[in-house]
């Protein structure tokens, strides 16, 4: 019953065989060799467009240096107010960018338009006090389980580009989206107009792997040099190469996205049939987030169960009573019916 994160789970077989039959061989380092640039390759095949790409180990390293490549002296990102670059990376976006992180607010985890178009206006180009606007960033999918629709991305980023700002998104969960929306990667980033995009793989079955892909090579012109600065250039960086040439072959990151799912979809029907416990909000993603009595909590976790308390978020639909505790609960592709039945039982079980 380990619903603490998908950060939990170990790696996907077919990617440690993978890695296991690269570890025997030689190869050019750097990024050079033959198998880190034929996954370059693949991704200009999955976006439909020749994109730049650049591995690195961590998400926080791929938003990092992401909105590091946009800075700007006096630079303002904007970003929702309780997105993962702004509660949970220790200020490492702003360190190596930099810039200052602007909160805009919204609904289940989203920047609203309106309040984006006026957080963006206080910050004209000339505001050499104040700084200046320089990049938006939206997490696909959110940070409370929530996801942007098309339309939606196409809000933001019609709203950034009418005031000539680049947007990234923080795809760390980049594949429960896409599977959730139908969509293909290009629908879903440069056709909407993503100039950036932090593409996750450990959340889904790698070990370590992450890249920063750039939807027009032209931005990425520094990008080597900030990689290089930062620490994240690896000399056998064809094991990250080697780990996504096995998570992208037949469609495996996305059936891996959509079994964790289809968890959560099992886990949501549960909570919401249950006398004992609520959904806090309604979530589409591979994340829960659940109302359950501290008591029943306890006994959860005494038999095993792995999950975290979670903040009430400013726009808590309903609050937390006396008693009560909100809890995030996150499935993975390692996650099993059985362990979403188990829990299940548990809460109902009091």
């Amino acid at each position: 019953m380990f619903f603490a994160s998908d950060n939990w789970a170990g790696a996907h077989h077919a990617i440690n065989e993978r890695l296991m039959r690269e570890s025997t061989r030689f190869a050019a380092a750097y990024g050079t060799s033959a198998l880190d640039q034929a996954i370059e390759q693949r991704f200009n095949e999955i976006f439909e467009r020749e994109v730049a790409v650049f591995f690195v180990a961590t998400g926080t390293a791929a938003n990092s240096l992401a909105l590091a490549s946009l800075a700007k002296p006096g630079g303002v990102t904007f970003a929702h107010s309780e997105a993962h670059v702004i509660e949970d990376e220790c200020g490492a976006p702003d360190f190596f960018s930099g810039m200052r992180m602007s909160p805009v607010p919204g609904a289940l985890g989203k920047m609203d338009p309106r309040q984006l178009r006026n957080r963006i206006g206080r910050y004209p180009q000339d505001a050499v006090h104040h700084g200046r606007a320089t990049a938006v960033t939206l997490t696909q999918a959110t940070e409370v389980g929530s996801i942007y629709s098309l339309t939606e991305i196409d809000e933001i980023a019609a709203i950034a580009k009418e005031h000539g700002l680049p947007l990234h998104m923080d795809g760390a969960r980049f594949a429960n989206a896409l599977v959730h929306l139908d969509a293909t990667p290009a629908e879903m980033t440069w056709k909407r107009g993503v100039d950036v995009l932090s593409f996750g793989g450990t959340k889904n079955g790698c070990w370590c792997a992450e890249a920063i892909v750039f939807f027009d090579p032209a931005m990425a012109r520094e990008l080597p040099f900030i990689r290089k600065r930062s620490a994240q250039l690896f000399s056998k960086s064809r094991f990250i190469a080697a780990q996504f040439e096995a998570y992208l072959q037949e469609d495996l990151w996305l059936q891996l996205a959509r079994h964790a799912n289809a968890m959560a979809d099992r886990l949501r029907a549960g909570l919401s049939a249950s006398n004992s416990a609520r959904l806090a909000w309604e979530t589409t993603s591979n994340e829960v987030f659940a109302v359950i009595s501290k008591e029943t909590a306890k006994t959860a976790e005494d038999k095993g169960a792995k999950f975290y308390d979670w903040l009430e978020p400013h726009d808590m639909p309903e609050p937390v009573r006396e008693g009560d505790m909100l809890i995030r609960l996150v499935t993975s592709f390692a996650t099993e019916t059985q362990d979403v039945d188990a829990f299940l039982d548990v809460i109902a079980a009091g």
